[in-house]
């Protein structure tokens, strides 16, 4: 049986339901199987925006966004597969499709030297797509003369490097802006939480039995090994074959953070290809999904970031936008938290989770939460005042998830805005019942 819910007691409007499967989306587009390692501007159809109120304009901008396209950070991903293939090359057994492979990973691995977990170009491209579509989508903000903008960073330097592509498309599209940019081990605690605590006390370790489930249940070696070796009894003896499977999986799906036209999906089947990523999908719902097994308390890791998010936008006077710049470790929980769309899901059959929850949908390379506050337009004659607070009862806030609009918890009869009173309360809420339960 499965059970479906939502993490916390009520959604007032839900996201409408996924037009395929997740199977067949990645058939059609197999990058979206590189769940976090997707590339930003490889995912899927993007949407125009909703048109502002009538009456009303854009004037604060608060977001979190996640660092674009990265090498991977550990050597032993580029070194393990490749010294499992060197051995048996030495030992005669690769088939042609196996030296194949061997040679690709070792023309890809120099450009790792000193490179592990560095922003790409690919990456770089990402956040100046961002930045640019900013300015585009709401010159309310971005362009009215002087525009003070806030932007942070975690001392991460592919964090960093993101921040700064992204205030380079501001500047570019108003010279007249003021930006500054901060980063300090200070801003920590909330731009990159770290994932000891009470949560993972309380939950990630009973998911340890799970996921491996999910690896052994998922993970089907045996073809793969007959393409890539000449002798299966060889392989039996001295090649851990499901771990190899997963390990060429991951430098495979993340090709697509470089420009280059080294290429290792097509060693997979589409079933193969589907069957890794539910691996993965499970892993990061475990993780940091409203997984029913840890009591859906792991998205609450993003608490620092949440509060600092309504108070920031409670004391906000002559900032227009804050700009918070990190990982796909707080981008994803706090999409969960936030109940953007589906993300709040609480999912007891892991077998049939993405049946109602994509990883890929959430947090590609590159990915972003971005809240828009409205006002009520300046009438005619009178200057617009950027102090303006965002505690009165007529602002209102939508939610863009990778640039799309959102759903978010509470109700609204003019979707996909809603009232930023209700909406606060609604979540401090959440807090306090959160922390009164620790």
């Amino acid at each position: 049986m499965t059970v479906v819910t939502l993490a916390t007691t009520a959604m007032a409007q839900k996201a409408p339901a996924f037009e395929t499967s997740a199977k067949d989306e990645i058939a059609a587009n197999r990058y979206l199987a590189g769940s976090n390692y997707l590339d930003y501007d490889r995912q899927l159809t993007d949407k125009a925006l909703t048109p502002a109120p009538k009456g009303y304009e854009p004037f604060y901008m608060s977001h979190y966004g996640r660092h674009g396209s990265r090498w991977l950070i550990w050597e032993g991903d580029y070194r393990l597969p490749m010294t499992t293939l060197k051995s048996a090359r030495e030992a005669g057994k690769l088939t042609p499709l196996g030296e194949e492979t061997l040679q690709k990973l070792e023309a890809f691995h120099p450009t790792t030297e000193k490179r592990l977990g560095d922003l790409t170009t690919v990456g770089e491209r990402q956040h100046h797509g961002i930045g640019k579509r900013m300015a585009q989508h709401f010159p309310e903000i971005f362009k009215s003369p002087g525009v003070k903008i806030d932007a942070r960073s975690t001392v991460v330097i592919r964090c960093i490097l993101s921040m700064i592509a992204e205030c380079e498309e501001l500047a570019a599209a108003n010279p007249t802006a003021q930006i500054h940019n901060d980063v300090s081990e200070s801003l920590q605690y909330y731009l990159n939480q770290p994932w000891e605590g009470v949560v993972k006390e309380q939950g990630r370790s009973t998911g340890d039995k799970e996921y491996a489930e999910a690896q052994q249940k998922y993970t089907h070696p045996e073809r793969l090994m007959k393409a890539l070796f000449n002798d299966q009894q060889w392989v039996y003896r001295n090649v851990m074959a499901g771990d190899l499977m997963r390990r060429l999986f991951e430098v495979a799906v993340n090709m697509q953070s470089h420009d280059t036209d080294i290429e290792l999906l097509s060693l997979f089947t589409d079933d193969e290809v589907y069957d890794q990523w539910r691996i993965r999908n499970v892993g990061w719902y475990l993780d940091y999904g409203s997984w029913p097994g840890a009591d859906c308390k792991m998205p609450f890791s993003q608490l620092n970031l949440l509060k600092n998010i309504i108070e920031t936008a409670d004391t906000v006077t002559q900032t227009q936008a804050t700009l918070r710049f990190g990982h796909e470790v707080c981008v994803m929980p706090l999409a969960c938290l936030l109940e953007l769309d589906n993300c709040g899901m609480a999912i007891e059959n892991l077998d049939e989770l993405d049946t109602y929850w994509r990883n890929y949908r959430i947090f590609p390379m590159g990915c972003n939460v971005q809240l828009i506050f409205y006002r009520p337009k300046v009438k005619k004659g009178k200057a617009a005042n950027a102090s303006t607070p965002t505690t009165g009862s007529d602002i209102l806030v939508k939610a863009l998830l990778n640039e799309r609009e959102a759903y978010l918890p509470i109700d609204t009869n003019n979707w996909p805005y809603y009232k930023w009173q209700d909406l606060r309360k609604y979540y401090l809420d959440k807090i306090a019942a959160f922390e009164e339960g620790l």
